[in-house]
């Protein structure tokens, strides 16, 4: 089980999901949650990553979190809500263990304790969104994207990670050109790695200091919920 959030689950409430549980493959670039439109199936991501992207009315995007191996999608589903204006799209392709909307919400029911255990990753999710406002409205544009490569590489099982300048971009909201000297700063610092399409992770510890205090707040509120890993 590469799924953190299943393998900490206990055994009965495990059972009630495991029946209508199927493993796939999910693409680059695969949207697999769309604004507004009902949620039919949530993913277990294995080691690889979606991101959340918001939505703006006039069209603009910005990837507001991501989730990893170490949870789930459908979130809303969680609360009693079927759609969001938000959507889920594959970064870092994967493998994932995927179920029936409707499968989660009749366990949900049947099981307090498996509803409680989702709720806690739900608010470490809104502890990681919480930390992105403040990155994005306080720290510089290295400091966003050391934070940034580092989650990414949480969730990630290699070191290469296939990711373009303009992706990142768009992820972080940045200018392309802003986006190409951070890269440069980072790598020249020992940190990482470029090739046409891969960013190598090199040296977390310097990609670390490189994020200064935009990484780790929500990666140890994950931990004490769930322990380490």
């Amino acid at each position: 089980m590469r799924n953190r959030l299943l393998a900490t689950l206990s055994q009965s409430d495990f059972a009630l999901l495991q029946p209508d549980l199927e493993r796939r493959s999910l693409e680059q670039g695969e949207v697999i949650e769309r604004p507004g439109i009902s949620i039919d199936q949530v993913f277990f991501p294995e080691p690889g990553m979606v991101s959340v992207v918001a939505h703006t009315l006039t069209g603009m995007t910005l990837e507001a979190g991501v989730i990893g191996p170490e949870g789930v999608t459908g979130l809303p589903l969680l609360h009693g809500v079927d759609q969001s204006p938000n959507e889920v799209r594959v970064q870092i392709p994967c493998r994932a263990l995927c179920l029936p909307a409707e499968a989660l919400v009749r366990a949900l029911r049947s099981s307090r304790p498996l509803h409680d255990h989702l709720l806690r990753f739900a608010h470490a999710f809104q502890v990681q969104l919480a930390q992105t406002v403040v990155c994005n409205g306080r720290l510089t544009i290295n400091e966003r994207l050391a934070r940034w490569l580092l989650m990414c590489h949480d969730r990630a099982d290699r070191e290469d990670l296939p990711l373009t300048h303009e992706f990142l971009s768009l992820m972080l909201g940045v200018r392309r050109p802003g986006i190409t000297t951070a890269l440069q700063v980072l790598e020249g610092a020992g940190a990482l790695k470029m090739r046409r399409g891969v960013i190598a992770i090199r040296d977390r510890t310097v990609l670390t200091e490189a994020a200064g205090d935009g990484y780790g707040t929500a990666e140890a509120e994950y931990e004490r919920l769930f322990g380490r890993s």
